[in-house]
Protein backbone atom coordinates (compact mmCIF):
# COMPACT_ATOMS: atom_id res chain seq x y z
CA UNK A 1 0.00 0.00 0.00
CA UNK A 2 3.18 2.76 0.56
CA UNK A 3 5.65 1.17 -1.66
CA UNK A 4 5.49 4.34 -3.52
CA UNK A 5 7.50 6.04 0.09
CA UNK A 6 10.15 2.95 0.15
CA UNK A 7 13.21 4.23 -0.18
CA UNK A 8 16.19 2.17 -2.00
CA UNK A 9 18.05 3.13 0.68
CA UNK A 10 18.66 4.51 4.61
CA UNK A 11 21.58 6.48 4.89
CA UNK A 12 22.52 8.23 8.58
CA UNK A 13 23.38 11.22 6.56
CA UNK A 14 24.43 12.75 3.42
CA UNK A 15 27.63 13.23 4.33
CA UNK A 16 28.24 9.36 4.76
CA UNK A 17 27.84 8.56 0.81
CA UNK A 18 31.26 8.69 -1.21
CA UNK A 19 31.95 8.76 -4.49
CA UNK A 20 33.26 5.42 -4.69
CA UNK A 21 30.14 3.68 -3.21
CA UNK A 22 27.66 6.00 -6.51
CA UNK A 23 30.38 4.82 -8.83
CA UNK A 24 29.93 1.17 -8.02
CA UNK A 25 25.96 1.80 -8.61
CA UNK A 26 26.71 3.09 -12.14
CA UNK A 27 25.16 6.96 -10.36
CA UNK A 28 26.96 9.98 -12.21
CA UNK A 29 25.15 12.86 -10.30
CA UNK A 30 23.19 13.56 -7.18
CA UNK A 31 19.89 15.06 -6.42
CA UNK A 32 19.19 16.35 -3.28
CA UNK A 33 16.74 18.33 -0.94
CA UNK A 34 18.16 21.23 0.54
CA UNK A 35 16.88 21.75 4.17
CA UNK A 36 17.83 19.10 6.55
CA UNK A 37 19.28 16.93 4.36
CA UNK A 38 22.00 19.42 2.89
CA UNK A 39 21.90 22.10 5.42
CA UNK A 40 20.30 22.49 8.83
CA UNK A 41 16.40 23.92 7.65
CA UNK A 42 17.44 27.09 10.02
CA UNK A 43 21.13 27.24 9.03
CA UNK A 44 22.10 27.68 5.49
CA UNK A 45 25.63 28.20 6.31
CA UNK A 46 26.29 24.91 6.19
CA UNK A 47 29.10 22.63 7.98
CA UNK A 48 32.76 21.55 7.47
CA UNK A 49 31.40 18.27 6.77
CA UNK A 50 29.22 19.64 4.37
CA UNK A 51 32.04 21.56 2.74
CA UNK A 52 34.50 18.33 2.61
CA UNK A 53 31.32 16.30 1.38
CA UNK A 54 30.89 18.50 -1.87
CA UNK A 55 34.33 19.06 -2.61
CA UNK A 56 35.04 14.98 -2.71
CA UNK A 57 32.11 14.75 -5.10
CA UNK A 58 33.61 17.52 -7.36
CA UNK A 59 36.74 15.64 -7.26
CA UNK A 60 35.01 13.02 -8.39
CA UNK A 61 33.26 14.14 -11.22
CA UNK A 62 29.94 14.08 -9.52
CA UNK A 63 27.79 16.92 -9.91
CA UNK A 64 25.22 17.97 -7.07
CA UNK A 65 22.16 19.48 -7.93
CA UNK A 66 19.62 20.42 -5.24
CA UNK A 67 16.11 20.01 -6.03
CA UNK A 68 13.92 21.61 -3.63
CA UNK A 69 10.63 23.27 -3.27
CA UNK A 70 11.61 26.38 -2.21
CA UNK A 71 11.76 29.59 -4.12
CA UNK A 72 14.86 30.03 -6.86
CA UNK A 73 15.90 33.55 -4.27
CA UNK A 74 15.81 30.84 -0.99
CA UNK A 75 17.91 28.02 -2.82
CA UNK A 76 20.12 30.78 -4.17
CA UNK A 77 21.27 32.39 -1.07
CA UNK A 78 21.88 28.55 0.51
CA UNK A 79 24.14 27.28 -2.20
CA UNK A 80 25.88 30.09 -4.23
CA UNK A 81 28.78 29.55 -1.87
CA UNK A 82 28.86 25.99 -2.50
CA UNK A 83 28.88 26.46 -6.13
CA UNK A 84 26.18 24.09 -6.84
CA UNK A 85 22.86 24.05 -9.17
CA UNK A 86 19.72 24.14 -8.80
CA UNK A 87 16.10 23.84 -9.54
CA UNK A 88 13.67 25.25 -7.08
CA UNK A 89 9.79 25.19 -6.92
CA UNK A 90 10.45 21.64 -7.81
CA UNK A 91 6.60 20.73 -7.13
CA UNK A 92 7.72 17.82 -5.10
CA UNK A 93 6.34 14.72 -5.25
CA UNK A 94 5.72 15.36 -8.57
CA UNK A 95 8.28 14.79 -10.94
CA UNK A 96 8.74 18.02 -12.39
CA UNK A 97 11.48 19.06 -10.51
CA UNK A 98 13.19 15.63 -11.35
CA UNK A 99 13.04 15.84 -14.91
CA UNK A 100 13.97 19.61 -15.02
CA UNK A 101 17.41 18.13 -13.36
CA UNK A 102 17.65 16.08 -15.57
CA UNK A 103 17.72 17.51 -18.11
CA UNK A 104 20.67 19.96 -16.73
CA UNK A 105 22.79 17.26 -16.61
CA UNK A 106 21.84 15.41 -19.75
CA UNK A 107 21.37 12.10 -17.41
CA UNK A 108 18.85 9.19 -17.36
CA UNK A 109 16.71 8.54 -13.91
CA UNK A 110 19.09 5.47 -13.64
CA UNK A 111 22.00 7.66 -13.40
CA UNK A 112 21.09 9.70 -11.07
CA UNK A 113 20.21 9.14 -6.96
CA UNK A 114 18.38 11.09 -5.19
CA UNK A 115 18.78 12.07 -1.19
CA UNK A 116 16.20 13.34 0.93
CA UNK A 117 14.83 13.57 4.47
CA UNK A 118 11.37 13.49 3.83
CA UNK A 119 9.33 9.94 2.03
CA UNK A 120 6.08 12.32 1.77
CA UNK A 121 8.52 14.30 -0.86
CA UNK A 122 11.76 13.29 -1.88
CA UNK A 123 11.41 9.43 -1.72
CA UNK A 124 8.16 9.63 -3.66
CA UNK A 125 8.91 12.44 -6.08
CA UNK A 126 11.89 10.06 -7.04
CA UNK A 127 9.89 6.54 -6.72
CA UNK A 128 7.86 8.10 -9.19
CA UNK A 129 10.26 9.67 -11.82
CA UNK A 130 12.37 6.31 -11.79
CA UNK A 131 15.07 7.42 -9.49
CA UNK A 132 16.69 5.43 -6.73
CA UNK A 133 16.91 7.45 -3.67
CA UNK A 134 18.18 7.84 -0.37
CA UNK A 135 16.09 8.67 2.52
CA UNK A 136 18.59 10.70 5.25
CA UNK A 137 17.92 11.36 8.79
CA UNK A 138 17.27 15.05 9.33
CA UNK A 139 19.86 17.33 10.22
CA UNK A 140 18.28 18.78 13.07
CA UNK A 141 14.99 17.96 14.86
CA UNK A 142 13.00 20.95 14.54
CA UNK A 143 11.36 21.40 10.63
CA UNK A 144 9.25 24.63 9.62
CA UNK A 145 5.53 24.22 10.03
CA UNK A 146 4.43 22.97 7.00
CA UNK A 147 7.08 20.28 7.32
CA UNK A 148 5.77 18.82 10.89
CA UNK A 149 2.61 18.29 9.42
CA UNK A 150 4.62 15.85 6.86
CA UNK A 151 6.60 14.50 9.74
CA UNK A 152 3.26 13.01 11.50
CA UNK A 153 2.00 11.05 8.16
CA UNK A 154 5.83 9.94 7.91
CA UNK A 155 5.92 8.34 11.36
CA UNK A 156 2.60 6.05 10.24
CA UNK A 157 4.24 5.12 6.75
CA UNK A 158 7.31 4.23 7.86
CA UNK A 159 5.74 1.83 10.82
CA UNK A 160 4.02 0.39 8.14
CA UNK A 161 6.84 -0.14 5.49
CA UNK A 162 9.40 -1.24 8.20
CA UNK A 163 6.52 -4.24 8.93
CA UNK A 164 6.37 -5.60 5.70
CA UNK A 165 10.15 -4.46 4.94
CA UNK A 166 12.43 -5.44 7.45
CA UNK A 167 15.45 -4.77 5.57
CA UNK A 168 14.40 -1.30 6.04
CA UNK A 169 17.46 -0.09 8.66
CA UNK A 170 19.62 2.96 9.21
CA UNK A 171 23.28 2.45 7.66
CA UNK A 172 26.49 4.09 8.04
CA UNK A 173 26.69 4.28 4.06
CA UNK A 174 25.64 2.64 0.92
CA UNK A 175 27.57 -0.93 1.22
Amino acid sequence: MFSKFKPTWMVDAIYKITPTQLKKLGIKAVLTDLDNTLIAWDNPDGTEELWTWILEMKNAGIPVVVVSNNKSSRIKRAVEKFELEYVSRALKPSTRGFREAEKKLNLKPEELVMVGDQIMTDIRGANAAGIKNILVRPIVDTDGWNTRINRFFERKIMKSLAKKHPDMVWKGGLE
